[in-house]
């Protein structure tokens, strides 16, 4: 079977996209150094702890497992981390990605999936956001993660490499068998935080600004399940197998939902209300995201099963009781 090396394969969307690689008949080699992954999380093939930064660990897994892609998820991923202390971000993400373009330049492996973000178009102008709209990144998270876009396409302009970009809406979500939990610490994303007040096990949840202009006044968000995009992920390592394409897409659904509907969503799946109180707004925040999911439908055939808002909910609520 072909050997996929999985850089942050023990993170949450990373683990999702191994267990559906394995279902595809490949095999997944995790590559992750547990900073912010989960040993337990690596159950479809094998684990090396390393690091990115690490040049001689990425040379040495590259030529043990010989893989025939790359899907590149080590990164750090907090917006308000990233505004604090941006030579981590840098460091880290833009920096790592060089370092994984260098290995595989230098060990013949030709082709990668890099999960961006939509955080790159920065504060779009118009809904829903394409990929042909310009990307003005306001965040040191945002820009690294642009930066790592540009890298990938300078380098494909001067060697051999294929590429796909998708810059992923709202992730949310959990594996319907209930082997993958959604586990961040901290925990910032909305939906967990939402299920874990109306569980007791969390502190009621602050609904970041109620003036924003939307049209209960909350943020509005595109969300797509994890499984869906771990599928995106296997379609878009088959098509590099079987194209000579590169591409960029996001991924999302098309539609939004404001906090206030996730709230209601929650209280009509869980029957329990979600404790909460309003707090000021969080600087950087567009008041809505909303994808345009055409192209990833048109290239990929990709259409997420998953990711209507109570399925979202159901298999958050699961995983977090």
């Amino acid at each position: 079977m072909s050997h996929i090396l999985v850089t942050g394969g023990a993170g949450y969307i990373g683990s999702h996209t191994c267990k559906a690689l394995a279902a595809a008949g490949l095999t997944p080699v995790t590559f992750d150094n547990l900073s912010r992954g989960h040993s337990d999380f690596v159950r479809w093939g094998p684990l090396v702890e390393g690091d990115i930064l690490n040049t001689t660990a990425l040379d040495k897994v590259i030529k043990q497992f010989r893989p025939s892609a790359v899907i590149h998820f080590a990164a750090f991923a907090y917006v308000g981390e990233s505004v604090a202390d941006p030579i981590n971000y840098y460091r880290n993400n833009s920096c790592g990605m060089v370092n994984v373009l260098d290995a595989m330049l230098r060990n013949g492996v030709e082709q990668i999936v890099f999960s961006s973000s939509c955080t790159t178009y920065g504060l779009p102008d118009t809904l829903p956001i394409s990929e042909t709209m310009p990307q003005h990144p306001i965040s040191p998270y945002g820009r690294s993660k642009y930066f790592c876009e540009q890298i990938i396409k300078d380098v494909a302009q001067a060697h051999k490499l294929r590429f796909c970009i998708f810059r992923y809406f709202n992730a949310a979500g959990a594996d319907s068998s209930g082997d993958l939990p959604e586990r961040h610490d901290p925990e910032t994303h909305l939906i967990p935080l939402a299920v874990d007040a109306a569980l007791g096990s969390g502190p009621p949840l602050q609904i970041l600004g109620s003036d924003y202009p939307t049209a209960d006044g909350t943020c509005e968000r595109d969300y797509i399940h994890v499984s869906d995009l771990a599928t995106a992920h296997v379609k878009a390592v088959q098509h590099l197998q079987e194209s000579t394409n590169s591409f960029e897409m996001n991924l999302g659904t098309g539609r939004a939902y404001s906090v206030l509907q996730v709230l209601s969503a929650i209280e009509r799946v869980a029957g329990k209300a979600v404790p909460a109180t309003w707090a000021a707004r969080r600087p950087g925040d567009p008041p809505a995201l909303l994808s345009d999911p055409s192209l990833a439908q048109r290239q990929l055939g990709f259409v997420p099963q998953f990711s209507d808002l109570d399925t979202i909910i159901e298999t958050t609520w699961r995983s977090r009781r």
